[in-house]
């Protein structure tokens, strides 16, 4: 059984040895996610550098008061990218897109007001 036990571990530390010298050969077959290599932005001005930012919705006014929040919310931040990068569409589309998921979601209609149906509103 020792001697079993013995030639699988050393099996295994040749076939690693032998994974890890040839890894240029394989580890472009290797999946891996976009999000493990793009940092999300931290600060406003990161945040312009990452292309979070349009004509209707200007940030280059929070950076030149000088507002010392850490930018906008990460998760927020996190899935307009994935909407950009997935659908090829620009920031204010993919911004448009997300709020309506989130609508969605939380079971509020297009108009903005809620679909529950003992909602009673007076206008």
């Amino acid at each position: 059984m020792g001697y079993m036990l013995y030639s699988m571990s050393f099996l295994l530390l040749i076939l690693a040895t032998a994974l890890y010298l040839a890894r240029n050969r394989w580890t472009h077959l290797v999946p891996v996610p976009d999000y493990v290599y793009n940092r999300l932005p931290s600060s406003f001005s990161n945040d312009i550098e990452a292309g979070l930012t349009s004509g209707d919705f200007d940030l280059h006014t929070n950076v030149a008061a000088g507002d010392s929040r850490r930018g906008l919310d990460q998760r927020g931040k996190r899935e307009v990218q994935r909407i950009m990068k997935s659908r090829k569409i620009g920031f204010d589309e993919a911004r448009r897109v997300y709020m309506e998921q989130n609508f969605a979601n939380n079971n509020i209609g297009l108009d903005g007001r809620p679909k529950d149906p003992k909602f009673v509103s007076f206008s």
